[in-house]
């Protein structure tokens, strides 16, 4: 296949990656349904949560919270998703050349900026397979995780425990197929294997969203030092990014 076809097919890759993303992650929502109704949520708290958060970690560590120490456990419930929300910050300025220009349209991104569109994007090889894999991925699973949502509310008591059917692996297993194609360099080995250990030895002792922040920390901190890696330089960013974010 010549380089001009692999260029044309990049948007059509990114899309059926998206999809095949937003599949996977939008059946964890039925878990997310089943588990905030047991902790005390109406269904219809629940439902305007995926709505308007959209954020699964924080979802999580929102309703885990509340489960465990009910409404007066709110302002830690609170503190604890804005914790795990803190990383969409990050994504929305390294998403922010992909997206483009213009306030509606980046009033809507914000929306969808999310781990898995980000992740998505990010591996495609041209702009616009990077700005179809953003939007396929985050309409995607913005769509799929509120209707999943709201069945596993309803079906929550039938349903039983919903790490049965092993729906609390299901975005885990989509963020390894994405990142394990990476892992070919000491270097992404290293980022990877120091911020997993990081966030499992810290998780049994610090409050939600902590372990992940820290683990980023030292994510960035191997990265910056380049710790295994090599001299060779990263890839290029497709020349429009470049242009965009000002890069020679």
């Amino acid at each position: 296949m010549r380089p001009a076809d692999r260029t044309d097919d990049e948007p059509r890759r990114a899309a059926r990656a998206g999809l095949g993303v937003a599949l996977a992650t939008s059946a964890y929502g039925v878990s997310f349904g089943a588990l905030a109704v047991a902790s005390g949520l109406d269904i219809w708290q629940t439902c305007v949560l995926s709505l308007v958060m959209f954020t699964g970690g924080s979802q999580f560590a929102f309703v885990g919270v509340v489960g465990a120490g009910g409404l007066a456990a709110a302002p830690a419930a609170v503190a604890s998703a804005a914790l795990l929300g803190i990383r969409n910050v990050a994504y929305g300025m390294r998403m922010s050349p992909v997206i483009g220009a213009g306030f509606w349209r980046r009033l809507s991104a914000a929306q969808f900026t999310i781990d898995e569109s980000t992740a998505v994007s990010l591996a495609q090889l041209t702009a616009r397979g990077r700005t179809v894999g953003f939007w396929v991925t985050g309409i995607a699973i913005y769509v799929g995780w509120n209707l999943t949502t709201l069945a596993g509310a309803l079906l929550g008591d039938v349903l039983g425990d919903p790490k049965a059917y092993g729906l609390d692996a299901a975005a885990a297993a989509a963020f390894l197929a994405l990142l394990w194609p990476r892992l070919r360099r000491r270097q992404a080995i290293a980022v990877g294997v120091a911020a997993a250990v990081v966030a499992t030895v810290l998780t049994p002792v610090l409050m939600p969203g902590l372990p992940v922040l820290v683990a980023a920390v030292v994510a960035i901190v191997v990265g910056w030092f380049n710790w295994l890696g090599t001299s060779d330089r990263p890839p290029q960013e497709p020349d429009d990014v470049a242009e965009r974010v000002g890069l020679p």
